[in-house]
């Protein structure tokens, strides 16, 4: 809906590649303030940008900072940072230090940028944050992204609690899941399996599509269907929903 976010301003974590630029640019179409996050910014990306590692508190701290001096208070919060560099080989090769590095990027990064900008909405009374989730939240590979699934799940529980704490000051808050969404990133990975094992771009992607457990849609999700469910979460449309999370992942998890 064009111009249904004149004067809000937002800021989207992760905002310059993937399902975060396209949430980034899908706000900036309905007319919204955009600024986006990430640890490095693309020399033509179209929006304000800040350079900042969100899973550091020094990189909140500045992104706070950044924020507020350019917008002041925010309407719009998405934090969707997030992703897994753990080791393959289950729990055994999960070290204290890589549990830690997990939880700070898929956590911690968006409570603390959750605390900045919350005082400032629940004064105003009105406002909206999106946590990016994971269906592996609820459905863990356990052989290669444990501590990305617990984390993930951290966050979903994170989320109702803080939803149902500042629902009385009129801000909402709610959880995206994604499911297999063929980012960059996730084509790179399909490339690197084609490579390694030597068959076809389709043939790796079915394989990956095996692997979670099926899309019954029958193909992968687009970085642009998920910005236009954040985009409606983000919206007056949404205005009497909070403490939801929406699962977008073709019917791969079948289960409430």
């Amino acid at each position: 809906m064009k111009g249904e976010f004149s004067g809000k301003k937002a800021l989207v974590t992760g905002g310059t590649k993937g399902m975060g630029r396209a949430i980034a640019l899908r706000l900036a179409e309905g007319g919204a303030d955009v600024i986006a996050a990430a640890r490095e910014i693309p020399p033509d990306f179209p929006l304000n940008s800040i350079a900042a590692d969100v899973s550091s508190a020094e990189g909140t701290d500045r992104i706070i900072e950044y924020v507020k001096g350019v917008h002041g208070d925010l309407d719009i919060l998405v934090n969707n940072v997030g992703g897994s560099k753990s080791p393959t080989g289950g729990y055994i090769n999960h070290t204290d230090d890589e549990w830690h590095q997990m939880f700070e990027l898929n956590l911690f990064g968006a409570v603390r940028l959750d605390r900045g900008f919350l005082p400032d909405m629940t004064r105003r009374g009105s406002g909206s944050i999106i946590h990016i989730s994971s269906i592996q939240s609820h459905k863990p590979i356990y052989e290669s992204t444990l501590a990305y699934a617990a984390a993930k799940a951290a966050l979903n529980n994170y989320s109702k609690a803080l939803s149902l704490e500042v629902g009385r000051h009129g801000v909402r808050v709610n959880v995206i899941s994604p499911g297999f969404i063929e980012t960059e990133a996730a084509g790179a990975y399909i490339r690197q399996i084609a490579e390694d094992k030597g068959i076809s771009l389709d043939a790796a992607r079915q394989g990956i599509i095996d692997f979670i457990g099926g899309i019954p849609l029958g193909r992968t999700g687009r970085p642009e269907e998920v910005a236009e469910l954040a985009a409606f979460l983000a919206s007056d449309r949404a205005a009497w929903i909070t403490g939801v999370e929406y699962r977008i992942d073709g019917g791969t998890i079948q289960t409430l």
